[in-house]
């Protein structure tokens, strides 16, 4: 995957230009000038697709998803579809499997010509009522239905909490030999979320990064992605991080 960016706020947004602009065609070439190799693009496939069976996805919202995959294939960037903010399956999981099954049976379909540099993440940060205990009963009918029509592509996989790093050390991964493991990190969390509006309460701004516990805390965390690379061999795709920025 190599240097990776997030396209954030766009496609994951209730509606595309709801949490600032929309995707713009020449952004695909802003990123590769950026020297980035991949793009993981955020999409709440869930707020535009039906409630009841056969769930299905508005066939505009679809074509647009589809449209900012190709432009950013077309710039030789790899891509991630990643189902993001489907916030009902976390409240509701077992109301809500097969639904989000049926969601990723489309989309499987929609992208299944789609070339090998174009990966699925099943659901973004599994929290709340989605967590180790029930993962795999949630995931493993979604993954069925990918398989029917992507038999290989690589498909990106985290754990419970958010997926934080943490989660590397208990997540269960379902059988198959083309899964990719992710873990998220915001710590320190006082840093990266300070003056961020979604936290309740605001944390206040000021703090800086570089305490001996801060340098732990990275050592820490750096031995935890060690440990599950011996423990399963596998090498985790780090998805996000980053720190909200104020003025």
């Amino acid at each position: 995957l190599g240097k990776c960016v997030n396209l954030s706020n766009m496609l994951e947004a209730p509606n595309e230009g709801d949490w600032g602009r929309r995707f713009e065609d020449v952004d695909a070439d802003r990123i590769r000038m950026a020297r980035f190799a991949t793009v993981r693009v955020p999409i709440r496939f869930s707020a535009h697709a039906a409630t009841t069976a056969p769930f299905a996805i508005d066939p505009v919202f679809m074509a647009r998803a589809h449209h900012v995959v190709d432009t950013l294939l077309g710039q030789g960037l790899n891509v991630i579809v990643d189902m993001h903010h489907y916030e009902e399956l976390f409240v509701d999981p077992d109301g809500h499997r097969d639904r989000f099954a049926a969601l990723w049976k489309q989309v499987a379909a929609e992208f299944a010509a789609a070339p090998n540099n174009v990966w699925f993440e099943l659901i973004n940060e599994p929290n709340n009522r989605l967590n180790d205990s029930n993962l795999l009963s949630v995931l493993n009918p979604a993954l069925a239905e990918v398989r029917k029509t992507n038999p290989t592509r690589p498909v990106v996989i985290g754990g419970q909490n958010w997926s934080g790093v943490g989660s590397l050390a208990t997540v269960q991964y379902p059988s198959d030999p083309n899964l990719v493991a992710t873990f998220h990190y915001y710590d320190p969390f006082e840093f990266t979320h300070q003056g961020a509006p979604w936290v309740t309460p605001v944390l206040p701004t000021g703090r800086v990064f570089g305490t001996t516990g801060d340098n732990r805390q990275l050592d820490d965390a750096l031995r935890d992605v060690q440990d599950f690379m011996t423990r399963t061999g596998r090498v985790p795709f780090f998805g996000e991080d980053g720190s909200f920025a104020w003025v």
